[in-house]
């Protein structure tokens, strides 16, 4: 479906040339303060993307180590690349943050000091109009992060049934139109594939009354964001990743957990105040019969967000919430 440059088996673009991957690091002072970070511990960043975060932790490490991971080719080149200078301090891997627990186990690591996931899609992504993750350039429909994977937003998009496009479109994107923008879809399916993104953004507006052009944002965004969780799997598997990233944190250990829209944010919450519980007994019973006890502590009450000095540089900042636990 894509039509991007060849990708060589290290993830390079066809003839070694890395390709530009600008990549400013949201809330990065908040984030090397959550961590706690030490010269000699064992630090997993979940989502390397162009190395911002990854950069700073390794620079902070002497004996210690950082696994940084990510299923995007085009980032996995561009971050080995960049944190090569830090030498045996700092390797990346190719995975998803959701099999963390079995990319320690296959290295031999028992506990991490600090784990960092940002569950953003990175500018890098966006900004690359081939790969259809934006609703502002006209591309192939893909949104995939990792391009290997066998789900596109193409599929969904010609291939879901009516109530499953409602169901994504209102549950991830928390569109009030939904229903209208599925039946546009079906019915301009009927015709012909929609193939590029510029074909839905025009099928989306058309199910708005006057397009949409009274919206404080773009019509598309909603649903793009909705099609793109769906692709990605990325809202299933916060709950569980949440929890592996806890059992695999040593007494002490900090988990960051960096958020760009409320529905990440909201699952991350539950997540931590589940484990932040202990007994889950009903309040009157007079001893606790569980034997739950919690798992960490939460140390930021409410999400952390960008300063307004950050809000100036990087504007895209404006959405971003960290919050951040540390395992009992």
């Amino acid at each position: 479906m894509s039509n991007m440059k060849e990708i060589n088996r290290s993830g390079s673009p066809a003839g070694g040339e890395l390709p530009t991957f600008s990549h400013k690091p949201v809330l990065l002072d908040e984030v090397l303060d959550a961590l706690s970070l030490h010269g000699d511990g064992m630090f997993l960043d979940g989502t390397v993307g162009g190395a911002g975060h990854s950069s700073a932790i390794a620079s902070k490490l002497t004996t210690g180590k950082l696994i940084a991971l990510d299923r995007d080719d085009t980032a996995i080149a561009v971050a080995s690349e960049r944190l090569s200078r830090f030498g045996d301090r700092a390797e990346v891997v190719k995975s998803n943050f959701a099999d963390m627990a079995k990319v320690c186990e296959d290295k031999g690591i028992d506990a991490l000091d600090g784990i960092l996931l940002d569950l953003g899609v990175s500018s890098h992504q966006l900004d690359t109009p081939e790969r259809g993750f934006s609703y502002m350039h006209d591309a192939p429909l893909d949104m995939r992060m990792d391009r290997t994977a066998p789900l596109d937003a193409a599929y969904v998009v010609n291939n879901y049934e009516k109530s499953e496009l409602i169901r994504i479109i209102r549950d991830y994107g928390e569109e009030k139109f939904a229903g209208k923008i599925a039946e546009k879809i079906c019915k301009r399916r009927e015709e012909r594939p929609i193939e590029r993104t510029g074909e839905l953004v025009e099928i989306i507006k058309s199910a708005f009354p006057d397009g949409g052009r009274y919206l404080k944002h773009h019509p598309a965004m909603r649903t793009f964001q909705a099609i793109r969780i769906e692709v990605n799997g990325e809202l299933e598997i916060i709950t569980k990743t949440v929890k592996d990233a806890v059992n695999l944190l040593a007494p002490g250990g900090r988990l960051a957990i960096i958020t760009f829209h409320s529905l990440e944010d909201r699952a991350v919450k539950e997540a931590f105040a589940q484990l932040a519980q202990g007994c889950t007994c009903p309040r009157d019973f007079p001893v606790c019969v569980c034997g739950n006890k919690p798992k960490i502590k939460i140390v930021s009450k409410k999400p952390i967000v960008s300063s307004p000095e950050e809000l100036k540089e990087n504007p895209r900042a404006h959405s971003a919430k960290l919050r951040v636990a540390e395992k009992l």
